[in-house]
């Protein structure tokens, strides 16, 4: 978001503010004045970067203030309050953090979130590259790939183009003329658009890179394991075995791993907890589900949420090692947040802490303590960024993108 598009939502919040100031309720005692954001930095910015917001208003010192975000503050002497400096009284976030104002939102009960996003398309494939608009390629590629909610989700290629990347966001399921599930799926429409990447003339080889999160980190395991032209992958809170539906290539096939409902447990809140739902891929048939991650010849980095309750990603990061140390293979990366849950996002994005699942059809807990989660999302895009620019090359960079 820039601050352009932030600057009008406050001043929206203004006009609210500005009503409610002077409601009957709010003109009881000294009559206060429309409070004052100060933003900083002054001009745009990508949404990963830090913003400090000061707020300010003429209040009496140490008179409470109600503010936005479901917490509240005490305001100093001066009249002026910096997140980075004072906690709240009684706050979500539980301390000072200049951006939590970003990340501590908390969607209001029965508000639904939504993304459009117009979509372009290669020959084969449904997908939108992004490559830098101010500096000269190549750059390392990347295809970049989200969960079950299907459609082209763009922010994340977006930002990480910005960086020194080539980045392919690529939609497969559930987006213009794809299959509407997941039940079955072709690994040669990924490959096609691994080859489509590497035959990009801002793209530099010999191999790309890979970025996926939830089904997408499963997806990008299973490409690294059958496809060629994959030297680095990145998996967040995915799983080893085969989710959702069959997935077929040249002649083989990964079942999906089974499922048992009958595990489900309901939170306190009235959210279904599925994390122990999906059969375990080492054992009875359901090993056959397990992806052959001994054949893959990439380097991997699994950055993993403790919390996690959509499946077991921490079990899944180190049985996916085992397998490939038993072959021979390099050791993975694996980083593990205490507290983060399953949707670990670029900084600053709000906890996704349960939503609608489409496989599941109703609402889960995804997990995540907001403040930890936080910390996690802003420790990972820096770790993502570093693995990429080592096993791809390239030069660091944070620049604006185009189409």
């Amino acid at each position: 978001m820039t601050h352009g598009a932030l600057s009008l939502r406050l001043q929206s919040w203004r006009k609210s503010w500005a009503q409610l100031l002077g409601s009957p309720q709010m003109r009881q005692g000294p009559a206060p004045m429309a409070a004052t954001l100060i933003l900083e930095p002054a001009g745009r910015c990508c949404w990963d970067e830090p913003v400090r917001i000061a707020q300010g208003a003429v209040l009496l010192p140490d008179q409470e203030a109600a503010a936005l975000l479901q917490c509240h503050r005490q305001l100093p002497e001066e009249g002026r309050l910096k997140p980075r400096r004072r906690p709240s009284g009684s706050c979500q976030h539980g301390g000072p953090c200049p951006s939590a104002h970003a990340w501590a939102v908390l969607m209001a009960a029965g508000a639904l979130g939504f993304l459009g996003i117009l979509g372009t398309w290669g020959p084969q494939i449904f997908a939108f590259c992004f490559v830098s608009s101010q500096e000269p390629g190549p750059f390392p590629g990347i295809v970049d790939m989200f969960g079950t909610g299907g459609g082209l989700l763009e922010y994340r290629a977006s930002l990480l183009a910005g960086k020194g990347f080539a980045v392919l966001a690529l939609a497969y399921y559930n987006y213009e003329d794809l299959p509407k599930t997941m039940d079955i799926l072709h690994l040669e429409y990924f490959e096609e658009a691994v080859n489509y990447l590497l035959s990009h003339p801002e793209v530099k080889g010999p191999g790309v890179g890979l970025l996926g999160v939830s089904k997408g980190g499963e997806l990008c395991l299973s490409m690294a394991s059958f496809l060629k032209g994959i030297t680095a992958a990145v998996i967040i809170n995915g799983s080893v075995a085969n989710v959702g539906g069959t997935l077929h290539y040249k002649g083989e096939t990964l079942p999906p791993v089974g499922v048992n409902r009958n595990r489900i447990k309901v939170t306190k809140d009235g959210y279904a907890d599925i994390v122990d739902v999906l059969n375990s891929p080492l054992e009875g048939p359901d090993q056959k589900s397990f992806i052959p991650v001994e054949r893959a010849e990439s380097t991997f980095l699994f950055l993993v949420g403790q919390d996690d309750h959509n499946w077991k990603s921490e079990f899944y990061a180190n049985e996916a090692c085992k397998r490939l140390q038993a072959h021979g293979r390099r050791k993975p990366q694996i980083i593990c947040y205490a507290g983060a849950g399953h949707y670990i996002e670029p900084p600053y994005f709000p906890l996704c802490r349960a939503s609608l699942h489409a496989l599941v059809g109703s609402a889960i807990i995804f997990g995540g303590e907001p403040r930890a989660h936080a910390m996690a999302q802003v420790d990972a895009w820096k770790q993502l960024q570093t693995f990429f620019h080592k096993h791809l090359g390239g030069q660091e960079g944070t620049i604006p993108a185009k189409v």
